[in-house]
């Protein structure tokens, strides 16, 4: 693009920070629209694989993070009762690809991307209390109407504005999210527990119901508890009597975890996903990150699919003259990387709420079998292995010291 293009970012979460981060290193100005009245992401924890942590390195932020993110170690799966069944090594990553895996409270992430694009140039201009209602895009650039009634125009749109996107419904038309049929409970707990060594991971298979743990830093916890059920629910008072009713007799620390968590901490979400889009864009605006590929926990990869999306984004618009072109390259190249992400996620999740007793046995025989290594180096080889093309010479050693 000639001269300094200005690019419209609907979204100020993990993703649309992290547009913005990598399109400033590329020289591109951005301007931000927040439909919160404070620039702000919520919720409690985030498991950022290798490959999410390779593309933080790239974008300059790897350290910052790691001086307060736990370094993963080992990555536990098993039953409720205590019987596990997988123990995937991934601190060999570090010494495979150059960073490690990492937990970190989503807001602390949240904040390390803020503070560094304060700290260059071209600094992007914020607006929160600010959704994004219109969209009308021409030949030359794209018109955004604002929930204030405002108007701002600049040379593209992105549309990082989660899985019920106001800019993906100004594109294609309303089309409800998915429901999958379970509902998320998250939670920090203010704890220290012997076992809870740091670097700490387990994810839990119980009937309908699941639960994971990690320590997202020194003496706090995160924690999600899953549970089949109709969606549009709220919570009251009683909500941890809630869980502590459904985790009784689970594996330890579960239940200490949630004795250890206020009630006014803990958070519930519908779990919504989409089936993979054909189209993620037309003219000058594309969509990023959940927006565009909403992917479910179970694989632990979104936030880091937002990251990779934010630099590949970044690679096809620096220095190009023909900006539509490169929104669509970026496009095809992140539909082939996150359609079947998207998918096995869905399915996964779909088999973890199973509640009938031979479900239950026939996917704890299959966990036995496959969860061990073979599931492993499946998302070490789909998942992980294609953040090398960020790899930063030096990162080996610098996340070596903190192992």
């Amino acid at each position: 693009m000639s001269g300094r293009p200005t690019v419209l970012i609907a979204g100020g979460g993990i993703g649309g920070l992290a547009a913005a981060l990598a399109l400033q290193r590329v020289g591109i100005a951005t301007r931000i629209f927040e439909r919160a009245e404070a620039l702000r992401d919520g919720g409690a924890g985030l498991h950022i694989w290798t490959n999410g942590t390779l593309a933080l390195d790239y974008l300059g932020v790897l350290g910052s993070v790691l001086d307060i993110a736990p370094v993963q170690r080992v990555c536990h799966f098993g039953t409720w009762r205590g019987e596990l069944f997988g123990r995937w090594p991934v601190a060999d990553f570090i010494d495979r690809y150059g960073t490690p895996t990492v937990a970190i409270q989503r807001s602390a992430l949240h904040a390390i991307l803020m503070t560094a694009l304060a700290q260059r140039e071209p600094v992007p201009q914020v607006r929160t209390g600010a959704e994004v209602v219109a969209v009308q895009s021409d030949d030359t650039g794209v018109t955004v109407e604002l929930s204030d009634g405002s108007v701002e125009r600049g040379d593209l749109l992105i549309g990082a504005d989660g899985v019920h996107s106001t800019v993906r419904s100004a594109l294609f038309g309303p089309s409800p999210a998915r429901y999958n049929g379970h509902i998320a409970w998250r939670g920090v707990a203010e704890l220290r527990h012997e076992l809870i060594p740091p670097g700490s991971f387990y994810g839990l298979f119980g009937p309908g119901t699941r639960f994971a743990f990690y320590d997202v830093a020194p003496g706090k916890v995160h924690w999600m508890s899953v549970a089949n059920g109709p969606s549009g629910g709220r919570d009251d008072a009683a909500v941890r009597r809630l869980l502590a009713e459904r985790h009784r007799g689970w594996m330890p620390p579960v239940e200490d975890i949630l004795a250890a968590t206020p009630s006014s901490a803990i958070i519930r979400n519908d779990v919504f996903d989409r089936k993979p889009a054909r189209r993620w864009g037309r003219g000058r605006v594309t969509l990023l990150g959940d927006a565009a590929h909403p992917i479910t926990f179970d694989i632990g990869q979104g936030a880091c699919q937002a990251l990779e999306d934010a630099l590949v984004l970044a690679g096809h618009l620096g220095g190009t003259d023909d900006p539509v072109a490169a929104l669509r390259s970026y496009e095809s190249e992140r539909r082939r990387r996150t359609s079947p992400m998207q998918r096995t996620a869905y399915l996964i999740g779909q088999a973890g709420a199973f509640e009938h007793p031979l479900l239950i046995r026939t996917r704890e025989a299959v966990q036995r079998v496959v969860w061990p290594m073979i599931a492993f180096r499946i998302a070490e080889r789909n998942h992980i292995s294609y953040g090398r093309r960020w790899r930063v010479p030096g990162a080996a050693a610098d996340s070596e010291t903190r192992r």
